[in-house]
């Protein structure tokens, strides 16, 4: 085996279905010594394993050890196709996007053009004079009023009283009217203006900085990012952080001329667990910029483009020599800002929301060693299929980007193993 390499995998589909793998060693970036050559074996091993298996058609994985970066592309594009993943493949990051929709707001903190404990109503007056439910199972008109006014804070913290139900659909009146107005949609037909306007006219599920409640505050802050920054939110991405950190494909949708690298996304079968298409590239839901740029689940990229922002919160701000953000702003990003009461419901769905022990910024936060990550390791996963995560103490960066949801046991496991193996390449 060459001295300075990184095994990437290719392969084909034959008429049986079956995956045919074969690999190579190519060079890898950076210098030698910070990730052990077996344990990188091992991991490809591992992850081809996945892809034989059917688990997934393909995937893009990088690790990130100081200067060294070693990138696993394997599989396919599409089942059945030919199209081999390649390390510059685009995917659709999911939630992904909450730590960088955190960033944003977080460079116009550092401006003085918000500050973290105002109240968000004086630029999204469609969320002043809150009422809250009595109870989650009430009906709409019994509420109460809010004891206070949503702050940036409690958006960024997902504490502002109004999030993912976890609940069956339809259990609650709550999740009707969510249904009814049309945002519970990751896509809706409808602009930024028009959805913070539906979204004013429901309660709130509990009082301003009770609980963290899941996903919408990210969405709430894309909306405010583009009235503070007077631009739409994309925009402002583009110019304040994509282009200072390189990210060149990193955005809101994905234009003709790249749209080849976009896979086909599939979900499971609830049935026979196997793949069926979500989402195509060309033509689909990415394939044309959308009316929402939703700041929680929108955005598409490479996993050299991730790399680049997560380096940066590893840098504590730095990129390239430059500064990005504050080391105090990336600090108090990535430290666990919940009480115990807040984690209550989130803690409940231990795989889930709550394995990670705390939550900063649009993003988790580990407070405890439950498994080979350490504590103060940061980062989320996305839902349709996608994972990634910063360890401070081993300065490592792992991140897994798949075109299979994590609706299945067997995207579950795959990111498992990734993880597991991933600890695996670290070298003193």
């Amino acid at each position: 085996m060459p001295k300075n390499a990184s095994w990437n995998m290719k392969g084909t589909w034959d008429m049986n279905g079956n995956w045919e793998s074969k690999g190579r060693w190519e060079e890898k970036d950076g210098r030698s010594g910070a990730l052990s050559e077996a344990g990188l074996r091992r991991m490809c091993d591992v992850l081809a394993g996945h892809v034989e298996s059917g688990a997934v058609p393909g995937l893009v994985a990088l690790i990130g050890r100081g200067d060294e970066t070693h990138v696993e592309a394997i599989g396919t594009m599409h089942v059945g196709g030919d199209a081999l993943m390649r390390r510059d493949t685009i995917f659709r990051m999911a939630s992904l996007s909450k730590p960088i929709t955190a960033t944003a707001v977080m460079l116009l903190v550092e401006e003085c053009r918000l500050r973290l404990d105002d109240p968000v109503e004086t630029w999204l007056p469609e969320l002043a004079n809150r009422q809250v439910l009595k109870r989650i199972d009430a009906p709409l008109e019994e509420t109460v009023p809010a004891l206070r006014p949503i702050t940036v804070r409690d958006l960024l913290t997902f504490t502002f009283g109004f999030g993912v139900v976890l609940a069956p659909p339809d259990t609650y009146p709550i999740q009707v009217a969510i249904r009814e107005l049309g945002l519970d949609t990751t896509s809706p037909e409808f602009g930024p203006e028009e959805w913070i306007r539906r979204l004013g006219e429901l309660p709130l599920m509990h009082q301003p900085g009770a609980l963290w409640q899941y996903h919408t505050g990210s969405d709430v802050l894309g909306v405010l990012v583009a009235r503070v920054a007077g631009q739409p939110f994309g925009t402002f991405l583009r110019e304040r952080l994509f282009g200072p950190l390189g990210m060149k494909d990193t955005g809101f949708h994905v234009p003709a001329d790249k749209i080849h690298r976009l896979p086909t996304s599939y979900a499971h079968d609830p049935e026979t667990g196997g793949l069926i298409v979500w989402d195509e590239a060309s033509g689909g839901k990415y394939s044309r910029p959308p009316v929402f740029e939703a700041g929680g689940d929108g955005l598409v990229s490479t996993a050299d483009d991730y790399h680049a922002f997560y380096r940066m919160l590893l840098n504590k701000g730095t990129h390239g020599g430059e500064r990005i953000l504050s080391r105090a702003s990336v600090e108090l990003m990535t430290t666990d800002r919940l009480t115990p009461e807040q984690k209550a419901e989130k803690d409940v769905f231990g795989d889930h929301f709550g394995r990670h022990g705390g939550f900063g910024f649009g993003m988790a936060v580990r407070t405890h060693r439950r498994d080979l990550a350490s504590v103060g390791q940061f980062g989320w996963d996305g839902g349709l299929g996608t994972t990634a995560y910063a360890d401070p103490v081993e300065g490592l960066t792992g991140i897994l980007l798949t075109q299979a949801a994590m609706d299945s046991p067997d995207t579950l496991r795959l990111h498992r193993d990734f993880w597991t193996t991933a600890y695996q390449t670290i070298d003193g």
